[in-house]
């Protein structure tokens, strides 16, 4: 990983304090590590640490080893152990940012964890409630949560900005997601960043909605039995795997955004991770720059005829 010792300049999210919620791995590890090789200090919380683990059952990645990705990449990184559905613990990690530095300039609400949750091809009727109502819990409740908490330091100062991780656009909304609760749960914050851009707008700071593509998160790729040096083997199984993308690439677009002074014409919108690198110029680790999303719509238009996916790298 480059970081920003290896390039040789100043690094421009020096002195800079974020706080990713929800970072224990996939696009929220990543986003964390990538705001590290800009340089600035990044808390980390999540559930699962190398003493517990969280009802996701994944004891192999911790907010610890998350916090030395940051520190590797040339940060700063501090793991706090936090459930988000409870404000009593965020308003403790809130208090320690706030001790330690006074301000919060970036804020990445990534909670989730709710993939094992997900009953596709079941209808509305059928579903499990618990494990709907769970999913709201996850990705909705627990990031009001620690909005009302962690907002009122980061309009302390102008310029913060806020960042609430999605799948999905504002453009993809016509398209049901194929669970009732799921569906509901990731358009959420799409929404919720239209309220915030207006109240945020008058303390000078910015959110906006940010969406990766077909994510390769350890989850997936171990539910196509493949490793990130071979995941292309997965292709054979699922076709559109072939337009999927590291959470490095959405990591870069998060850090894109923290390192732009003129993010504010951002505000409200909802952003993808292939979008952005068209305006920011970088790529995946491979080089490429993946726009899974115009690709999904091609494909539906195409009603099932398949859509060359390198014409979207």
């Amino acid at each position: 990983m480059e970081t920003a010792k290896d390039t040789g300049s100043a690094a421009p999210l020096t002195g800079r304090i974020a706080l990713v919620a929800g970072a224990t791995r996939g696009a929220g590890r990543q986003m964390a590590a990538q705001l590290g090789v800009l340089g600035a200090t990044v808390y980390v919380t999540g559930r699962t640490t190398r003493d517990r683990v969280s009802e996701v059952g994944r004891a192999t990645e911790t907010i610890e080893e998350t916090a030395e990705l940051v520190t590797a990449a040339g940060g700063e990184g501090i793991a706090l152990p936090a459930d988000h559905l409870d404000p009593a613990q965020v308003g403790a990690v809130v208090d320690r940012v706030d001790r330690d530095h006074g301000r919060l300039d970036v804020l990445v609400d990534d909670i989730w964890g709710g993939e094992h949750l997900i009953e596709f091809g079941r209808k509305a009727w059928e579903l499990d409630l618990d494990k709907g109502l769970r999913m709201l819990d996850l990705g909705v409740r627990a990031h009001l949560i620690t909005l009302r908490r962690a907002l009122p330091l980061l309009v302390r100062h102008e310029g913060g900005l806020v960042v609430e991780v999605t799948d999905g656009t504002a453009e993809s909304e016509e398209t049901y997601r194929g669970n009732l609760f799921y569906d509901l749960v990731k358009h959420a914050p799409i929404r919720l960043v239209k309220g915030l851009a207006e109240e945020l707008d008058g303390a000078g700071c910015t959110a906006v909605a940010l969406t990766p593509g077909f994510l390769r998160s350890e989850w997936m790729l171990e539910h196509f039995g493949v490793r990130e040096e071979n995941w292309r083997d997965a292709i054979a199984r699922e076709p559109a795997f072939a337009i999927a993308e590291s959470p490095v690439f959405v990591g870069r677009a998060l850090a894109a955004l923290a390192a732009d002074e003129d993010r504010h014409r951002w505000n409200g919108r909802s952003l993808s991770s292939g979008q952005l690198a068209k305006v920011y110029h970088f790529t995946d680790t491979d080089g490429s720059a993946p726009d899974a999303w115009p690709y999904i719509r091609a494909s539906s238009a195409k009603d099932g005829q398949e859509v060359d996916a390198s014409d979207y790298r």
